[in-house]
């Protein structure tokens, strides 16, 4: 029998991605820092805020600072939601997706949560409002990839042994596991610890690499929803994907192989 082994797009089998909240206007260094490098994430911002607090960036910025990034939800005016009643969590998030798709122009489908405050029902009403995603705060100091995409935790704060983990997930070369390096934080935070430099030598170590696929929150549960529609026949001989996008796959100890959108694919 085939064994048959996901890959990340391009047949790469790490992925990096970034996820930053509030839309302080130190977004504007730290993007430039991400662009600079090839490095991709998610914004999480809240609309509420967005033209009403000088500290924050004006909504008229968002579609240039943060193209080529993703915007998400952060709530409209980001209160300890597990507090709160969940019908008032629900318009929280809806009014905010509303208000940044206005922006945007795009759906925005991801959140993190607003002081790091969830409950089980509001992780069990979040899809009914188009949220397919929502990331916790902490450190899983683990590079391992979602389980529970409504509990999404990531591998460290900037703060946290960020270039420690940064070495370690660079140096990872077995290709018969799948990583996810996920960091997060605040750009206003490097201004208050005058730290800077640890974005830009996590940064420079990481940009721009062959073995790495460099992607946002959304496109990386996008790219699990592709694997997981796939047909696979029962002996593994071949495969059809039902899904617009291609997937990447890893047969026995071959070469990665795309399967295209639509396609059925011999492997």
């Amino acid at each position: 029998m085939k064994t048959v082994y996901t890959c990340f797009p391009g047949g790469k089998f790490k992925c990096l991605t970034m996820s930053y909240d509030d839309g302080k206007l130190a977004d504007r260094r730290l993007v430039e820092i991400f662009n600079r490098h090839g490095i991709r994430g998610t914004f999480h911002l809240n609309s509420g805020k967005m033209d009403t607090d000088p500290a924050r960036i004006p909504s008229s910025e968002y579609p240039a600072l943060y193209a080529g990034h993703e915007v998400a939800c952060h709530t409209v005016t980001h209160p300890t939601i597990a507090r709160c009643p969940v019908p008032h969590v629900a318009a929280q998030v809806l009014e905010d997706r509303a208000a940044l798709e206005r922006v945007m122009g795009y759906p925005v489908q991801g959140l993190s949560y607003p002081n790091g405050s969830h409950s089980e029902d509001i992780r069990r009403m979040l899809p009914y409002t188009g949220i397919r995603y929502a990331r916790m705060v902490g450190d899983s100091e683990r590079f391992d990839l979602p389980e529970d995409l409504m509990r999404w935790q990531a591998t460290c704060h900037h703060n946290h042994r960020l270039m420690a983990l940064g070495q370690a997930f660079r140096d990872l070369d077995k290709r018969q596991y799948q990583y996810l390096m996920y960091v997060w934080g605040h750009s206003y935070e490097f201004d208050r610890d005058d730290n800077w430099q640890l974005m830009e030598d996590f940064c420079a170590m990481l940009g721009g690499r062959e073995d790495i696929w460099y992607a946002t929150n959304i496109e990386i549960v996008d790219y699990l929803e592709v694997f997981r529609r796939l047909r696979f026949a029962a002996d593994n001989s071949f495969v059809y994907n039902p899904s617009a996008a291609s997937a990447w796959l890893r047969v026995n100890d071959g070469e990665p192989m795309e399967v295209p959108g639509g396609m059925m694919t011999m492997l």
